[in-house]
This record gives structure tokens, C-alpha cells and sequence, in this order.
């Protein structure tokens, strides 16, 4: 039995669970709160204004998906776990799916699924003008996430999912202009992300300065 095998028959799924416990979590929330039990863990912690948190909570676990998955790459070559890269879709989608449930949360129950509401926010507020960028961005990645879009769109793939990268950053800064008071959250995420983005430019670097001296020591040329 192969060790891709077993990391896709065992660890898979535990990471899968692992992934939903934040949405139960406000399920449960939810649930609780609608049957009257206040007393509930889970309705607690939502506070004093549930809508507000379930909204936040779920842009917040968004985010963090999205930074895990831009930190795949960088832990399996500087760790030395490749099998990391089994997990990277897995956890790109997981990203997608709470951003969708913070969209879908802010436009269903915050603003009553008023359309036009919504994009007077969208140009009036710059940072729910990043956040909704940042969500537009993530659509046609989680599209084409599939084996089949990755043979057809060939080397195509690889520059259209670099638009993760934006839709980090504008997460970053969604969360950081939201924030009115205390920015040392929103903080700590966007140096996370400089951290990985910037290791990314320092590896490209690398490799391009790699290959010129390649060339240039060739016999002939």
C-alpha cells in the first residue's frame, strides 16, 4: 500500500472533518439559538450580535483557508513533505466555500437579498469593494479546480489560479479596512500572506537567476 494512498484513504478525510468543524460550529450556533437554548456553548459565543459574528466568523475562516492553501507550497519544498500537495485542492475549496457563506450571509440575511443595496455598498465602501473583488476572483478558480479544467486549460491553469494571489491580498485588506479600532488581527493575517507571497517572489527570483547563469555557461553560446 502506497503512502499516497493512505494520505488519501485515512488522512484526507480526517483533514476534510477537520475543515467543516467552523461551520458546525455556527450551525450548532444557530440551532440553538432558534430553539431558545441561550445557554448553549455554541449560542454564546456567537454574543450579543449573532448576525454580526456569523458574518465575521465565516470571512475570517475564509481567510485562513486561503492562507493555508497559499502555505502548501512553501512547507512541502522547504519541510520536504510533498504530500502536502494532496491537500492544497482540498483546501483551496474550503476557502471558497466560507467566503461564499460570508458573501452569501452578508446579501441573504444583513441585507435581505436586496441587490441593489448590495452594489451601493460595493461602490460606496472601499473594503466591501475588496471583499467582493476578492470573491469574484476566487469563482473561476474553484470552477476550475477539477483534473479535467487542469488538461484542458494546460499551462493556462497554472497563470489563472495565480489569481489567488490578489484575492489574498485584497482578503487582507477587506479585513484590515473593516476593522475600525483595533488592527492587530487584520495585521497579523496580511503579514502572514506578505510572508508567503514574498517567498514566492524570492523563489521565481531564484530560478530566473538560476537559469541565466545556466545559459550563459553553456559552451558556444
Amino acid at each position: 500500500m502506497s503512502t499516497d494512498y493512505r494520505v488519501r484513504r485515512y488522512a484526507k478525510p480526517v483533514v476534510f472533518l477537520l475543515c467543516l468543524l467552523p461551520a458546525v460550529w455556527l450551525a450548532a450556533g444557530i440551532l440553538a439559538l432558534q430553539s431558545g437554548d441561550t445557554s448553549a456553548a455554541s449560542a454564546r459565543a456567537l454574543g450579543a450580535n449573532p448576525v454580526e459574528k456569523i458574518q465575521d466568523t465565516l470571512g475570517i475562516w475564509g481567510l485562513r483557508f486561503l492562507l493555508l492553501t497559499l502555505a502548501v507550497t512553501p512547507l512541502r519544498v522547504i519541510g520536504g513533505w510533498p504530500r502536502l500537495q494532496l491537500f492544497r485542492r482540498m483546501l483551496g475549496l474550503f476557502a471558497f466555500f466560507y467566503v461564499t457563506m460570508h458573501f452569501a450571509w452578508y446579501l441573504f440575511v444583513d441585507q435581505a437579498f436586496d441587490w441593489r443595496q448590495l452594489g451601493a455598498d460595493v461602490v460606496k465602501r472601499p473594503y466591501i469593494t475588496a471583499g467582493f473583488t476578492a470573491f469574484l476572483l476566487l469563482v473561476p478558480l474553484a470552477a476550475t479546480s477539477t483534473q479535467r479544467a487542469m488538461r484542458r486549460l494546460g499551462r493556462r491553469w497554472t497563470r489563472l489560479h495565480r489569481l489567488v494571489y490578489a484575492a489574498a491580498i485584497l482578503g487582507c485588506v477587506h479585513f484590515w479596512w473593516q476593522v475600525k479600532a483595533d488592527i492587530r488581527e487584520p495585521l497579523v493575517y496580511a503579514a502572514i500572506a506578505a510572508l508567503l507571497l514574498g517567498w514566492r517572489l524570492w523563489r521565481a527570483r531564484r530560478r530566473r537567476h538560476a537559469a541565466v547563469a545556466a545559459s550563459g555557461a553553456r559552451p558556444g553560446l
